[in-house]
C-alpha cells in the first residue's frame, strides 16, 4: 500500500461527516485512486454506515463507479439501504445484483436483503427471497435462515418461521434468539417459554429478549420473575423492565425499580431515564421528578434530546409549566419539532392558551415546519382557554398554507373548541357536516358539553349517535344520567341506570393519586375498604368539610348525584370523591405550605371544584389537580381555568 493510499484509508476511517467525506472523495481522485478496490470499498462503506446522511451519496457512487461494483460493493450497499429509511432500496438492489451484475449474490447478500424485508414487513418479497436463497443451496445458511426467520416472524407467520429453523444444521444463539422473538411477535407466549427452555446456550441477549417479550404481552409478573433468575443484568435489561413497568401503568413499580437500579452501582442510560420520567409524567410524581432532574445534570446526560424532552413532559404533567419552560429554554443546539410540540402541550394543560400560541408563532419564525401533532396540541390549547376565533384561524392555517389533511383528532379538537365555549348547536353541525364519519370520541365529546351546560334536548340527540357506534360505553350512560339528575328527571335517571344494570355495566370508578416524600398514595372513590391511610383521610377530611363549612361557607353541590335521596345523603356520596381524600391526605401529611399536586382519572365535577377553591383560600395551600384532560391550579380561592373546563 502505497503513502497516498495509506492517508485516504486513515482519514476515511476517522471522517464523521459528509462534508469531509466529500473533501477525501476529491483526493481520492485527484490522486487516481477511484477504481483502487479498496479505497473505493472503503468510501462505500464509509457512505453507507458511518455517516448517517450520506446514503444518497453512496448511491451516487456506486452509480458512476469506474469499474463494475463486485459482490462486496454490492452487499455493502444492500446492507446500508436496509438500515436505512427506504429498505425498498435495497431489494431493488439486491434484483439489480441479479440481472447485471457478473457477481452471483452469496450468503451475505441474503442476509442483507432479507434484513430489509423483515423491516418492510413484506411477506411476498420473503416468499420469492427464500425461493432464491434455496435455488441457490443458501436456505440452510446460517445467517440466511436465521434473518429469514425474522422476516417470516415479522409478517406474523411463526409456522414458517420454525420450518426454516429446522432445516438449520447447527443453530446458534442468535438463531435461538431469533426464532423466540418470531414466537413473541406471533402472540405465542407460551411457545416461546418451551423454546427458552429448551435453548442450550443462553446469553444475556436471550433473557433480555424473554424480559422484552413479557413486558409487551403484559405478562409483567413472569418478567420480574424471570428478571430476579437473571444470572447478570445490563442496561438494556434494567431499561426494559423500568419501560414496561411505566408503560402498564405500575409506576410505582417502575420507580421502585429504578431506585435499585441506582443502588446497585449501575448507571441510567438514556432509554431507563425516559423509562422512568415517563412514569413520573404519569403518575405526578413532581418531587422524584426533581431528583431524577438533578440526577441527570449531576451524571451529565443533560445533552441528551430525548432525555429533556422526557424531562420537559414531567414537568408538564406534574403541573409545573414554569420548569418545563426553563427546560426547554434551556435545551441544547437546535430544538427539534417534538420539543416545540411537548412545549406547547404543556401550555395547552395548563390552559395557558395564549402563551402557546405565541409559542407556536416563535416555533414558525426559526424555521420549524409545525405537523399534524403540532396542530392538535395547539388547537387543544385554543380550545381549553376559550380561544375560538383563534383556534378556527388557526385550522384555517393548517389546511390552507400548510396543507395537511386533518384527522379525526384534529375534527375533535373544533368540536371540544366549540362546545367548551357553550356553542352547542355550532358543533352539532359541525360534527355533522364532517366530510368524515365520525367517531364515538367526537360525539362523546359533545355529550359532556351537553351535561356540563345541561341540554337536554341535545344530549338525548347526540347519545341516540352514540348507541349506534359503542352502546356497551357505560361513561355515556352516566353523563346522561347527569343530564337527567340534574335537571331533576329522576324517572329518566333510573331508566338509565336500569338499562346499565341490565347490560351489567359497571361505572368506572374515580382514583386520585398525591406524592408524599417521593412515594405515591392512591385514592378511590367510596372504595369500603378501610386501611390506616384511608381510616386518616376519611377523619382529616371530615374535619376539613367542617372548618369550610364554618370559615369559608361551602355548600355541596348534589345536583349531579345519581340518586333520589335526601340532600345530608348526596352530601356524603360527593364528600367521598377520591381527590377531596387525597387532599386531605395531602393536608395531613405534607409540611404547611407545600403545594399538594393531585392526579385523577376522571374529569373533576363541580363539587370537588368548588371545594379545591375554599381549601386554597381557607388553608392558604396551593392545590395542582390534573384530570383527564386539563390541569387545575387552585392558588387563594381561585383556579387558573377561571371555571371554564
Amino acid at each position: 500500500m502505497s503513502r497516498t493510499e495509506k492517508v485516504c484509508f486513515s482519514l476515511l476511517s476517522n471522517c464523521r461527516t459528509l462534508g469531509k467525506l466529500k473533501q477525501i472523495h476529491a483526493l481520492v481522485c485527484k490522486s487516481g485512486l477511484e477504481s483502487n478496490p479498496l479505497i473505493a470499498g472503503k468510501l462505500l462503506l464509509v457512505c453507507a454506515f458511518q455517516i448517517s446522511d450520506a446514503i444518497d451519496y453512496a448511491r451516487r457512487l456506486h452509480v458512476y463507479n469506474p469499474k463494475p461494483p463486485d459482490v462486496f460493493m454490492y452487499n455493502t450497499l444492500i446492507r446500508g439501504e436496509s438500515e436505512s429509511d427506504s429498505p425498498m432500496n435495497s431489494v431493488h438492489l439486491f434484483i439489480q445484483m441479479l440481472r447485471k451484475s457478473y457477481f452471483p449474490p452469496d450468503s451475505f447478500s441474503f442476509a442483507f436483503v432479507l434484513k430489509a424485508t423483515a423491516n418492510l414487513r413484506c411477506l411476498r418479497t420473503g416468499f420469492q427471497l427464500h425461493c432464491q436463497a434455496m435455488l441457490r443451496g443458501l436456505h440452510t445458511h446460517l445467517f440466511v435462515g436465521t434473518t429469514m426467520i425474522s422476516v417470516y416472524g415479522e409478517c406474523g407467520f411463526v409456522e414458517f418461521a420454525w420450518k426454516v429453523f429446522v432445516e438449520i444444521p447447527e443453530p446458534n444463539v442468535v438463531a435461538w434468539n431469533s426464532i423466540i422473538t418470531a414466537y413473541f411477535r406471533g402472540n405465542d407466549v407460551s411457545g416461546a417459554d418451551k423454546l427458552f427452555a429448551s435453548v442450550p446456550f443462553k446469553n444475556l441477549t436471550t433473557w433480555n429478549l424473554m424480559l422484552a417479550g413479557y413486558t409487551k404481552a403484559g405478562e409483567l409478573e413472569r418478567a420480574e420473575g424471570l428478571f430476579l433468575q437473571m444470572p447478570s443484568r445490563d442496561d438494556v435489561s434494567w431499561s426494559t423492565m423500568i419501560v414496561g413497568f411505566a408503560h402498564s401503568g405500575c409506576f410505582d413499580e417502575a420507580l421502585w425499580l429504578f431506585r435499585d437500579l441506582v443502588a446497585s452501582g449501575n448507571r441510567p442510560n438514556e432509554v431507563s431515564l425516559t423509562g422512568v420520567l415517563s412514569s413520573c409524567a404519569q403518575a405526578g410524581a413532581f418531587e422524584f421528578g426533581i431528583t431524577l432532574h438533578a440526577f441527570i445534570e449531576k451524571v451529565g446526560l443533560v445533552w441528551i434530546s430525548s432525555v429533556n424532552n422526557a424531562l420537559l413532559d414531567t414537568y408538564s404533567k406534574c403541573g409545573n409549566v414554569f420548569m418545563a419552560h426553563l427546560v426547554f429554554r434551556r435545551m441544547p443546539g437546535k430544538k427539534s419539532i417534538v420539543s416545540w410540540t411537548s412545549m406547547i402541550a404543556g401550555f395547552a394543560m395548563q390552559g395557558y392558551g395564549e402563551e402557546a400560541i405565541k409559542l407556536f408563532h416563535e416555533m414558525e419564525e426559526c424555521g420549524t415546519r409545525p405537523d399534524g401533532v403540532t396542530f392538535i396540541s395547539v388547537l387543544y390549547a385554543c380550545s381549553h382557554a376559550g380561544l375560538v376565533e383563534q383556534g378556527h384561524d388557526l385550522f384555517s392555517k393548517m389546511t390552507g398554507i400548510y396543507n395537511i389533511e386533518p384527522t379525526i383528532e384534529h375534527y375533535g379538537c373544533m368540536v371540544d373548541l366549540y362546545s367548551r365555549a357553550g356553542q352547542l348547536r355550532k358543533a352539532y353541525n359541525f360534527v355533522v357536516q364532517l366530510p368524515v364519519q365520525p367517531n364515538a370520541i367526537i360525539w362523546r365529546t359533545l355529550l359532556g358539553a351537553c351535561s356540563f351546560f345541561g341540554d337536554i334536548e341535545l344530549a338525548e340527540q347526540v347519545n341516540e349517535r352514540l348507541s349506534e357506534l359503542d352502546p356497551d360505553n357505560s361513561g355515556d350512560h352516566v353523563l346522561l344520567s347527569n343530564i337527567y339528575a340534574f335537571a331533576g328527571k329522576w324517572k329518566d335517571a333510573a331508566m338509565v341506570r336500569r338499562s346499565m344494570a341490565e347490560k351489567n355495566m359497571k361505572k368506572i370508578p374515580g382514583w386520585s393519586m398525591i406524592e408524599v416524600d417521593k412515594v405515591m398514595y392512591s385514592f378511590v372513590a367510596g372504595d369500603n375498604k378501610r386501611n390506616e391511610i384511608t381510616e386518616e383521610a376519611y377523619n382529616r377530611l371530615s374535619e376539613i368539610i367542617l372548618k369550610l363549612k364554618v370559615e369559608g361557607g361551602y355548600i355541596p353541590e348534589v345536583g349531579s348525584v345519581l340518586h333520589d335521596i335526601e340532600e345530608e345523603e348526596k352530601e356524603d356520596t360527593v364528600s367521598k370523591h377520591s381527590e377531596k381524600l387525597a387532599v386531605a391526605f395531602g393536608l395531613a401529611r405534607l409540611c404547611e405550605g407545600s403545594t399538594l399536586r393531585i392526579v385523577k382519572n376522571l374529569r373533576v365535577c363541580k363539587d370537588c371544584h368548588s371545594f379545591m377553591k375554599l381549601i386554597s383560600k381557607v388553608y392558604g395551600s396551593d392545590i395542582v389537580v390534573r384530570d383527564r384532560s386539563r390541569f387545575h391550579s387552585f392558588k387563594e380561592g381561585s383556579c387558573s381555568c377561571r371555571d371554564y373546563w
